[in-house]
Parts: structure tokens; sequence; C-alpha cells
């Protein structure tokens, strides 16, 4: 199989996020109405994207910043206090907000081959976009050992319930339930790889992604008290291609010279995080071989 293009840069500017994003819009041009998909950061924590950094993108797209509420307590769980978050952190000051399943969810069938998920449960406003740049943050994950295009794009589309239905490995949206009953590990990994095929296939695979390796922390920035970076910034990473995408992201941080690697590599392999790109991989999602394109 031909090796998938990832390019890099290690400068992180507004400036060379657009730069990177051009590049890749040759071999695939976003077009109608674009949704641009991020965590918006749950409130004290700092390490989210931050709308200086990438309003010049959203902006040149005239893009949508799209968003669902979380499964968990937070200051994001209810459309209210999200919207109040998403003020907090000026992501209304860059471009329109839609928080995707605040009127509502519905389903959409994952790929053959999927094992745990018939479905993946997606805000009902996704039927609003032709197509998504996924504008991710790489770092840890307490969960999932890492988080990339691959969990943007399934926990992070996922409506409230649809979240739920995922980390179950689809047996409850039932919140009391869920989170006293989470499945092996392997089965939510392989459950967030089904969830992005759903959504590739209702998107028509309109989507391009790009992942921001910045403020490596071994946490989420879903975590409102994440811990600090103990390795130093990669740069910006871009594909048509989710899996080599996160892929090559993984494979910077284990081939760093940087000391500070150890603690977000120790998140990573004891979440067996490296599974979800492999699941994906196997639905036929994209390919874990790549070439890294320099362009500085």
């Amino acid at each position: 199989m031909e090796k998938s293009k990832v390019y890099f840069t290690k400068e992180i500017t507004s400036e060379s996020l657009v730069k990177i994003y051009q590049l890749l819009s040759k071999e695939k041009s976003l077009n109608g109405q674009i949704g641009v998909k991020i965590s918006t950061g749950e409130q004290g924590g700092n390490n989210y994207l931050h709308p200086e950094l990438i309003g010049d993108l959203v902006k040149k797209i005239d893009g949508t910043i799209v968003e669902c509420n979380t499964a968990y307590g937070g200051s994001r769980q209810a459309t209210k206090k999200h919207r109040q978050t998403i003020e907090n952190h000026g992501f209304d000051k860059i471009a329109n907000v839609d928080i995707m399943d605040e009127e509502g969810e519905f389903e959409i069938p994952t790929r053959n081959g999927s094992v745990h998920l018939e479905n993946d449960i997606v805000g009902d406003h996704l039927k609003n976009y032709d197509s998504i740049l996924m504008l991710s943050h790489f770092k840890g994950h307490q969960m999932g050992g890492f988080g990339g295009a691959l969990k943007n794009m399934s926990i992070g589309v996922a409506s409230h319930n649809g979240k739920l239905h995922i980390h179950s490995a689809g047996k409850s949206t039932n919140q009391l339930y869920v989170w006293s009953h989470l499945p092996e590990q392997d089965a939510f990994l392989e459950s967030m790889a089904e969830a992005c095929s759903a959504v590739v296939d209702y998107m028509n695979n309109n989507i391009i992604y790009i992942n921001v390796a910045n403020r490596l922390s071994v946490d989420c920035d879903c975590d409102s008290n994440p811990a600090e970076p103990e390795m130093g910034d990669i740069g910006l990473f871009a594909s048509i291609d989710p899996v080599a995408i996160d892929q090559a992201c993984y494979d910077a941080v284990k081939n760093s010279e940087d000391p500070g690697k150890a603690a977000l590599i120790e998140r990573m392999d004891s979440r067996h995080a490296i599974h979800t790109v492999e699941h994906a991989a196997e639905l036929g999602l994209g390919n874990r071989n790549y070439e890294i394109i320099d362009i500085d």
C-alpha cells in the first residue's frame, strides 16, 4: 500500500497553521459549510488550542467551530455552562460556535467489521455541515492514553449520550451505569475507532486533519487541572489520513530525544493507546505507513 502523506513543521504559529492547511488543501479541499472540530477545553485548564493560534485559520476558511456536550460533570456537560466556558476561553470572538447536540442527536451506522458499535450517536447539527476540519490537540489522555484526530472525531463528535455509548463499548447511555461498569480497555479503544468510521462515512470522507503537538501533558484538555507537560512541543502535523496522522504523532513522541517524553510514553502505553490506531486501520480508515513531508 502506498504510504500516506503527513505534512510537518516544527513551527507552531497561526501563520504556520494556515500554511500547512493550504498545502493540505491541494490534496483535498473542504467546501460548503465547514465545521472546525476542536475541544473548547474544560474551565480551569489552559492546554486547549487557544483562539490566538487557530483564529486566522478558522476565519480564512469561514469555518464554524463545532463541539458537543461532555458526558461527565464539569463546565461543558450542559449547554448553558458549555457556552459560558466557550465565552470565557474566547472562542466566540473568532467564529460562530455550534454545540451540535444542543437540539438533539441522531444515529449513524458504523462500518462492517465493527465488533462493539452498530451505530454512533452524534449531535443533530452535524447534518448542517458539508465538510470538517478536524483540528486536534495531540496530548495524553487519562482513559484513551492519547488524544488526537481519532479521539476528536469519535468522542468529540459524539453527543452526550454518544460519548457514553462509546465509553461503554455500546452497552449503555445511562451515565450512572456507564461510569461504574466500564468495559475492558481494548473494547473502549476499538469503540472509538468504530465511531470514527461512522463519522467518516457520514461525511463522505470530506474531512482533513491537523494535529497540534504542543503542551504535551499526560492529561487531556477535558481535565480542569491537567499535569504540566514534561516534554517540549513537537510541531504541527497535517494529513487527509486520520490513521497516519495519529501514528505519526505517537511515533514522534516515542522517537523524541527529549528525556521528558517518559511520562507521556508511560501514559500512552499503559492504556494501550495505539490500539485505537490499529483498529481504525483494520476498519479501512487509513494507513499506518506514512511519509513525513517537512515543510520548514
